[in-house]
């Protein structure tokens, strides 16, 4: 596919970013975007840039810092927009967006509810952050201090891995 080549496919590609948008109906990052673009079809990762640009140029979308993360969502307009052009869409894509990308937008939300990350305060020191979000709200945060860059990292990955099971016992201690 070519960029400049046919407007069918490009307004085609445009509307599908627009329905999966409102099927999700919450902020999402562009790498997710896409990885839920490619459960239903190929795109070239520079077009779909593009096309999120022409998408937030002409405020069908909006792109805001969330939880320092970029996210995208749709505008009212977009939604407007998305009403009178939803027939571009070929029916066996919505199809497969309707049903096949749940267990991916599923998958998706999971690893972004569990963050956990770390910053150097110092030479020897490191301040780690540790969450939980739910529904784009942080339920759970937690900072540790870590005296080596290993022993943060360690931190980190220990949450990533083990949230699940970490979480609710230090909720057990906090409630007793």
């Amino acid at each position: 596919m070519k960029l400049t080549q046919d407007g069918e496919v490009l307004a085609e590609n445009k509307v599908l970013i627009l329905y999966i948008l409102s099927k999700i109906n919450e902020p999402i990052t562009s790498d997710n975007l896409l990885r839920l673009i490619f459960s239903v079809m190929d795109m070239n990762y520079f077009y779909f840039q593009q096309f999120l640009l022409d998408l937030l140029e002409k405020k069908f979308i909006v792109c805001f810092e969330q939880d320092n993360k970029q996210v995208y969502q749709i505008t009212e307009l977009g939604k407007t927009t998305l009403d009178l052009t939803n027939d571009i869409l070929p029916g066996i894509i919505k199809l497969k967006v309707d049903t096949s990308f749940e267990s991916e937008l599923k998958e998706t939300e999971e690893e972004d509810s569990i963050i956990a990350e770390y910053t150097p305060k110092s030479e020897n020191d490191y301040m780690v952050t540790c969450k939980i979000n739910e529904k784009n709200s942080c339920i759970f945060e937690v900072s540790v201090f870590a005296g080596s860059r290993e022993e943060a990292k360690k931190i980190v990955d220990n949450w990533k891995e083990n949230a699940y099971r970490i979480y609710p016992e230090i909720l057990n201690s906090l409630n007793n």
